[in-house]
């Protein structure tokens, strides 16, 4: 039986065209993160699953691609239970291995710490357009900051990144965890009650109103509570004036300084953006993963129809492993998703010099051919990409596909 061909499910091949714009990206990334102080780092694709299933990574901790023991540790005919089975698992983001790392190494990093890390994550989701289950993640995140320098310095850093690769007109939306929690207890919701009520609430603008409604009311929760949430929801605003409103209604119930800090963001972002986009209050913005505790943010683009990155403050992370808790926020982009809408525009990757392609006689001399690869030598020292081909019986659709590539100077090379 031959052997398949096609990769597994939800993860692909990469085209060179792709592959350019993806080298492109990362350099752009490093580039403009290390403007603003991010130190690159690396941590292993596999973590330990106690690590993975901590109850912090929300749906995600149900997608892990788990290991099993290996060796003497593998005993099949005797396990119990998957416990038993597996003691790792392919991580699912960037952000529980950043924690491990830095209590594991935070005698060694400054304070406060400002990390960039890239690199593949997988989980078992099910494949669409812009999701796989093995991709790029780009991560930039400032630990032992406790102020909202961190939250506005990690949005200014991102919108920089989009705005250099061309995007406007994207969307910024923030919310702030505590304020989610004094919203349910406003409207009368039980504490063990709002993780799920909150998942419901994220639904919003893919269901509407109407169906955040029905879900809730169908998990049994009280009319009242429900019918003062969504009216919560119709009459606050998405700016500065709907922060205050919240901070006005929910009085007793918000932490005191949370609407100070969510104003102070919104409208400092606002002064110092280098990029064309909108920033605004989204009191319906969740995020689905449970370690967040403060300010999140998400990025949402119309040509995408969804988010294409997103992050916020997570202070209690790190503490789990160390036993004491230090600050912590994180701003990830969506690296697949980005890519795949450069490439949807036709996205060329600048060059300073652009690119030649050098055809050459399959009869040609040694000489002839010394004198070609002398020549293009000297084309790649002032800065041009030269492919040297050997010349085709069909030259015409051997050029076509040079010039599909970038390759629009052809130079021809005779015996």
């Amino acid at each position: 039986m031959a052997l398949k061909k096609k990769p597994v499910t939800g993860m692909k091949d990469i085209l060179p065209k792709e592959m350019e714009i993806r080298d492109y990206v990362i350099g752009l990334i490093k580039e403009t993160y290390g403007m603003f102080g991010f130190s690159s780092i690396e941590t292993p694709c596999v973590e330990h699953i106690e690590s993975l299933t901590n109850k912090q990574g929300g749906e995600n901790e149900k997608l892990i691609f788990k290991i099993l023991k290996r060796g003497e540790k593998l005993k099949l005919d005797t396990a119990e239970c998957e416990a038993d089975l597996v003691d790792s698992g392919l991580r699912y983001d960037l952000t529980v291995p950043l924690s491990r790392y830095y209590a594991n190494h935070a005698n060694e990093l400054g304070a406060p710490f400002k990390a960039l890390q890239m690199g593949n994550v997988w989980r078992a989701d099910r494949p669409q357009r812009g999701r796989f289950r093995q991709f790029m993640q780009c991560d930039i995140d400032i630990l032992g900051e406790p102020s909202i320098l961190a939250e506005i310095e990690l949005i200014q850093a991102t919108t920089t990144l989009l705005g250099k690769l061309g995007f406007q007109k994207f969307t910024i939306r923030i919310n702030n965890r505590k304020l989610l929690k004094a919203m349910a207890a406003y409207c009368g919701f039980a504490e063990q009650d709002y993780d799920n009520v909150f998942i419901t609430l994220d639904k919003m603008d893919k269901i509407g109103m109407e169906g955040v409604e029905e879900e809730l009311l169908g998990a049994g929760y009280e009319k009242q509570a429900v019918d003062k949430c969504l009216s919560f929801f119709k009459t606050v605003s998405n700016d500065v004036e709907g922060v205050r409103y919240a901070k006005e209604l929910l009085g007793i119930y918000l932490e005191e300084g949370t609407a100070e800090d969510l104003e102070t963001i919104l409208s400092m972002v606002e002064d110092i953006k280098t990029a064309d986009f909108n920033m605004i209050f989204d009191p319906t913005l969740v995020r689905g993963m449970g370690y967040y505790t403060g300010p999140i943010f998400e990025i949402a683009m119309d040509e995408f129809g969804g988010s294409v990155g997103g992050g916020g403050r997570y202070d209690e992370m790190i503490g789990k492993f160390t036993g004491s808790d230090t600050c912590a926020c994180g701003f990830s982009i969506g690296f697949e998703r980005i890519v795949m809408l450069l490439l949807e525009r036709d996205f060329e990757v600048p060059s300073a010099a652009g690119k030649k392609a050098f055809l050459v006689d399959k009869k040609a001399s040694p000489d002839r051919l010394k004198e070609v690869l002398v020549l293009a030598a000297k084309e790649r020292k002032a800065g041009y990409k030269v492919s040297i081909n050997v010349m085709k019986k069909n030259k015409k659709f051997q050029k076509e596909q040079l010039a599909k590539d970038g390759y629009l100077d052809i130079q021809e090379f005779f015996a």
